[in-house]
């Protein structure tokens, strides 16, 4: 597989490319993590998908499996304690961003048997000209969806 497939470039006329415009990061203990990501990523992706209304082919998620020594839990939470950071474009509301969290959560935990005590969602926004990608600013291109959901 291509780099831009891996990313979920189309290629073509760089004003219409479909750009990936969220990047989750999935943090936990590498013991735990690493036998679900891929379930993991499915649940987180087809929540984003039916919520945001993303393309269903545009998936950046990146795990971070950590060493016991390099992972401090908070009190209460178990080895299964996930945090999850969304990076993305601003212009979703608050109520869809809301909507997102209550959806991750409950997924997560009916799909991958994560308690909800052990699972922290954090979305940080950025405007459009902070991002950059393909040779331009996040303004400057075109994409083939809506951010305002």
């Amino acid at each position: 597989m291509d780099i831009d497939s891996f990313f979920g470039y189309s290629g073509g006329n760089e004003t219409d490319l479909d750009i990936e415009m969220a990047q989750i990061k999935i943090y936990g203990l590498k013991d735990h993590l690493n036998p679900i990501k891929a379930q993991l990523s499915h649940v987180i992706h087809a929540c984003v998908v039916e919520v945001l209304k993303y393309p269903p082919d545009k998936r950046a998620h990146r795990f971070f499996p950590m060493e016991r020594d390099d992972f401090y839990l908070p009190a209460g939470r178990s080895d299964d304690y996930t945090i999850i950071e969304i990076t993305m474009i601003e212009g979703r509301t608050v109520e869809t961003k809301k909507q997102l969290i209550r959806k991750l959560f409950e997924d997560i935990n009916r799909e991958v048997s994560i308690s909800l005590q052990d699972i922290e969602i954090c979305i940080l926004e950025a405007p459009k000209h902070n991002w950059g990608f393909r040779g331009k600013t996040g303004d400057e291109v075109e994409l083939s969806y809506r951010i305002e959901v």
